[in-house]
């Protein structure tokens, strides 16, 4: 697992301040849980123990058709996490020049590679059964991992995972029941990609309706979001790495009603000295 550690004073969460500090280079460990192995549960490792021990204080299970959607963003922004930031840079037909940062989610969405064969995944979200998106956590990555097995497709990956299922509410696929942030979809929309040379098609990107949420109380803050430190997300890097959030900062979003002076100041002043 991948990790950075970062070192200075510690940040006022609710400061628009930042402090000074010194990063680290990124170093490599062991996975969390070594030990592991086939169809092994959680509650044999120490980390796995504790994390089954918050599912005791409950779930929180919300109906996303009924839930006021300026409640649903924040949550939904603090539990799909870590997510890449899209830093894009366009143009106006008019040739105004436009560069923004992007990673909320108002779908959910994943892609699933064609290569070496379609996999079973695109196959069965098309079936109108639903499915379930559930959020790995640090204690069952090696659980999780083991379902990747290029297994034939007759092959049940739960009888080996050592996960448990939890029912759902609205589609017929079970939720991961160790996972403390569960998503019921159904198929909003399948877009195969076709390699512009080849034409086959290489990639199936799926769009997911959320339909139900059920997120665990014991990893949600007194503002009703995700507590990072509690929920452990686990995040896909190269090859076969795998991190986890290390040391967080908070940088605060610039409103331009209260930016806009000072930024007119340093652009005029740039201007003086480039003249």
């Amino acid at each position: 697992m991948a990790c950075s550690r970062l070192i200075g004073t510690p940040i006022n969460a609710d400061s628009r301040s930042t402090s000074r500090y010194y990063r680290a280079s990124t170093m490599f460990t062991e996975p969390p849980n070594p030990s592991w192995t086939f169809a092994q549960k959680i509650e044999n490792t120490e980390s796995g123990r504790n994390w089954l021990e918050g599912e005791k204080q409950g779930w929180k299970v919300i109906d996303t058709n009924r839930e006021d959607t300026t409640r649903l963003y924040p949550l939904m922004i603090s539990a799909i996490v870590p997510r890449p930031i899209a830093f894009v840079s366009s143009v106006s037909t008019t040739g105004v020049e436009n560069l923004a940062p992007f990673s909320n989610p108002p779908l959910v969405s994943f892609c699933c590679s064609n290569r070496p064969r379609v996999k079973d995944t695109p196959t069965n979200v098309r079936n109108g059964l639903g499915f379930t998106v559930n959020i790995i956590s640090e204690p069952f990555i090696e659980n999780a991992n083991l379902t990747a097995i290029n297994a034939p497709a007759e092959f049940d990956e739960w009888t080996i995972s050592g996960l448990t299922k939890a029912p759902s509410i609205h589609v017929k696929a079970p939720r991961v029941k160790e996972s403390a942030f569960s998503l019921e979809c159904e198929l909003f929309q399948a877009i195969d990609v076709t390699h512009p040379i080849s034409g086959q098609i290489t990639t199936t990107m799926i769009l997911a309706h959320v339909k139900y949420i059920h997120v665990r109380n014991d990893v949600l803050n007194e503002r009703g979001v995700i507590d990072i430190a509690k929920y452990k997300p686990i995040a896909r890097l190269g090859d076969i790495s795998y991190g986890g959030l290390g040391d967080v900062f908070r940088l605060p979003r610039s409103v331009w009603d209260q930016e806009k002076e000072r930024i007119e100041q340093v652009l005029e002043t740039r201007e003086r000295r480039e003249d």
